[in-house]
């Protein structure tokens, strides 16, 4: 059974940084795709950033310049470099993997941002 675990969220200024990382566990296979998705209360799950197993990203657009994607393909295991975060980053984040017809996603991480 894949599971996803997500760590690195947590409360930090506007302005600041967090690197929110993803293990997956109980598969050798390597995704597809990784990557983040986040939903804010009272608001529908969106796309953050993906990456996927060759290296060609994507970003959403309010998240283009400040945000990087990376993943360790040897260790199943993706990154979320945050920086320069606004209060509009507040948000759960979740990890996210495809495997051809299979996505499984994290249990979610926090993220908030004070202005």
């Amino acid at each position: 059974q894949v599971q996803l675990v997500e760590s690195g969220g947590g409360l930090v200024q506007a302005g600041g940084s967090l690197r929110l990382s993803c293990a997956a566990s109980g598969s050798r296979v390597s995704f597809n795709a990784m990557g983040w998705y986040r939903q804010a209360p009272g608001k529908q799950r969106e796309l953050v950033a993906t990456i996927t197993s060759g290296g060609n990203t994507n970003y959403a657009d309010s998240v283009k310049g400040r945000f990087t994607v990376s993943r360790d393909n040897a260790n199943n295991t993706v990154y979320l470099q945050m920086n320069s975060l606004k209060p509009e980053d507040t948000a759960v984040y979740y990890c996210n993997a495809h495997y051809y017809s299979y996505t499984y996603w994290g249990q979610g991480t926090q993220v908030t941002v004070s202005s």
